[in-house]
């Protein structure tokens, strides 16, 4: 598992750094197969989440049918005196809080929550390299390997190089903090008006720039060495790598919602082209100096999926691995794979990982039909005899489909299971989903999904053997099919391509080829099923609110295609108004003059960087009567007033998910 200590209604130490020990998950692994996982984020729906994985833990337990009790050991994904610092320094700060150092808190947690009392022996604290690299090993099908893990930091490294063979890690080098890729990306990535967890975005915009622009001046940020060894140059001013050069030389941060000059996208572009440069320098020397054929890239700059095309193009290697969870919820899988070798279980590699849907599933048959059923009042949902040439038909139709099924893929991106998708052929598709769905900017680009028998039709594909099931490389489409694929074709003729094929994703498989039937084009858009507030759905209820906050125009779950009422605003006041653990209220009096006092109403999500919004009184005075039990129509009734001002407000609110909307 990975994550930290907080419970679910409130963080260990007030105002919790989104940095400490993020994407919080559980994985669960028996004789040396990954039998579950999950990130915390998708059930208690916080982004990108840090708090203690409890309800992970929790479903990972009931995918395989297990108890605390048939668990051999816990590894946790880093080392114990490296989290005690950390806890320490916390402490330092924040002195109300109480005194306690993670093996205590690993085990009160699991106490309080499963009245588990987990033995000293049994909790396993593995170094968080070794951790990234046994989970992209373990998955790669290859029993000898160059293991390479680059990302922000470990304990005292941002990269580390293995020998893999047989089960077992030889280390080769270290790359210290002070030579951080992952630190590197971050620090340029805040001057363009992002931060932590959004440097694939400034990935989506390099495209739209020219690398020479700023070349010279990324240059002077770094220093290549012999034997694949390089330097960072650190400045003595602020701790960022990369704003104090960019000063003396004009280039001011960007404000988050001002719009991107040519010279942000410039930026990104030059920032895109050092770090490949730096890591093809790494990565070079390493397959000379060993000439292992096999790569298994992990670490969060793995998830670099541009740098990954630029790796399997140099033809380095005959055969690249990328774990699906390359961050850190990847590390906290590795960690038990790491806790196995030390009971003396060590395993060779198996069989390649195909498919990454390994989370939770909607449940029975049954339980997805009661479920859809409860939300009658909003929505009508019809079973299918063939939900798939259904689905297929409205695609080539035109529609956006939300498409749900079976269990939940393990990592950032939908696969096929937790997907919106829609036809990849009309460019208009790229803008029209960006806005519908997801509210976020017009140059991010979506990634095609293709039948695999028909991918070397579309995309040019390098020699190099690679698992394109995960979304985890960019590669040129072919020119002479870029008008074709108008709404997946990003601006410089590349997509971050998918293959499926029926060991895969069965399901998915036969509506991409089915749509290829109809349209005569086997290819999908497939994004990730949410909107702009939350992470990837899991849940039924999770499905049908994210269908019913966006303007998808279906929606399909496993066997049922489910359609909006044409009355489904009036339809909300059947629903019942429920708080998140993390919801607050606030009343904030005055203005900072003296001459007048004004009265804030505001609701928020009470964890780092959590969301915020100023509420009327009318709202406000309904909102502190929510109980979780009472309709918003019964709410509304008793609250007088303007009743559909009101509704609408909330409607809002629960679109930007600071409150729970289900059915009683």
């Amino acid at each position: 598992m990975n994550g930290n200590f907080s419970t679910g209604g409130a963080d260990l130490v007030p105002s919790m750094s989104e940095f400490f020990f993020h994407d919080a998950s559980a994985s669960l692994v028996r004789d040396g197969e990954l039998v579950a996982a999950v990130e915390e984020e998708r059930l208690n729906r916080i982004k990108k989440t840090t708090k203690f994985p409890v309800n992970a833990i929790r479903a990972c337990l009931d995918a395989a049918g297990v108890t605390p009790g048939d668990i051999d050991a816990v590894g946790f994904y880093f080392r114990e005196n490296h989290m005690d610092a950390v806890l320490n320094h916390l402490y330092t700060e924040h002195q109300r809080v109480p005194v306690r150092f993670s093996r205590e808190l690993v085990k009160l947690r699991l106490r309080e929550e499963f009245g588990w009392d987990l033995p000293d022996e049994k909790l396993v604290y593995a170094p968080h390299h070794d951790a990234h690299a046994m989970s992209t090993y373990m998955h790669s099908g290859m029993r000898e390997a160059l293991v390479v893990v680059l990302d922000g930091r470990g304990e005292e490294n941002s990269g580390t190089v293995y020998h893999g063979s047989d089960g077992r890690l030889e280390k080769l080098a270290d790359y210290s903090v002070m030579q951080s890729l992952g630190v590197l990306y971050l620090n340029a990535t805040q001057l363009l008006g992002y931060g932590f967890g959004d440097e694939y975005k400034v990935m989506g915009l390099a495209p739209y720039g020219d690398p020479a622009t700023y070349r010279k001046l990324f240059a002077q940020l770094y220093t290549l060495r012999e034997n694949g060894a390089y330097d960072l140059h650190p400045n003595l001013t602020v701790p960022n790598l990369v704003s104090p050069l960019f000063l003396e030389h004009g280039f001011l941060p960007r404000r988050k919602g001002e719009p991107f000059t040519q010279e942000h996208k410039d930026f990104a572009a030059g920032l895109q082209e050092a770090v490949e440069t730096i890591a093809l320098h790494v990565f070079g020397h390493w397959a000379a100096a060993t000439g292992l054929p096999g790569l298994c890239f992990g670490g969060g700059v793995a998830h670099n999926s541009s740098l990954n095309g630029v790796l399997l193009a140099s033809g380095l290697f005959r055969e690249v691995f990328i774990h699906p969870a390359s961050h850190d919820a990847g590390a906290g899988e590795g960690a038990a794979f790491v806790a196995m070798a030390e009971l003396g279980h060590r395993l060779p590699p198996g069989e390649r990982l195909r498919n990454a849907c390994v989370g939770p599933d909607l449940g029975t048959e049954a339980q997805v039909e009661a479920r859809l059923a409860a939300w009658d009042a909003v929505v009508e949902v019809e079973r299918q005899a063939d939900v798939v040439d259904t689905a297929a038909r409205l695609l080539a139709d035109g529609a956006v489909l939300g498409w749900a099924q079976g269990r939940s893929e393990f990592g950032p991106r939908a696969l096929g299971n937790r997907s919106i998708i829609a036809d990849a052929r009309p460019a208009e598709n790229q803008t029209r989903i960006n806005a519908m769905v997801k509210k976020r900017e017009s140059f991010r680009p979506f990634a095609p999904v293709v039948a695999a028998e028909d991918a070397k039709s579309y995309f040019d594909l390098p020699d190099t053997v690679a698992a394109y099931e995960f979304m985890s490389f960019v590669v040129p489409v072919l020119p002479e099919r870029r008008a074709e694929l108008g709404a997946v074709t990003h601006v410089d003729g590349t997509a971050r391509v998918q293959l499926v094929d029926p060991l895969s994703n069965a399901r998915f498989h036969r509506l991409v080829t089915k749509f290829g039937e109809l349209t005569g084009t086997p290819v999908l858009l497939n994004t990730s099923f949410n909107n702009h507030a939350e992470p990837i759905v899991q849940s039924v209820d999770d499905v049908v609110t994210s269908f019913l906050t966006t303007e998808l125009d279906y929606l399909v779950v496993e066997d049922f295609l489910v359609r909006r009422r044409s009355d489904a605003r009036a339809g909300l006041d059947s629903l019942v108004p429920a708080f998140r653990p993390v919801t607050r209220l606030a009343e904030r009096s005055g203005d900072g003059s003296a001459a007048a006092v004004t009265v804030a109403r505001e609701i928020h999500l009470d964890y780092s960087g959590g969301p915020v919004a100023t509420v009327s009184e009318p709202l406000y005075e309904l909102l502190r009567r929510v109980d979780g039990r009472t309709t918003l129509g019964a709410l509304l009734a008793a609250a007088g007033g303007e009743p559909d001002a009101v509704r609408d407000e909330l409607y809002d609110l629960w679109q930007q998910r600071l409150l729970n909307l289900t059915p009683a």
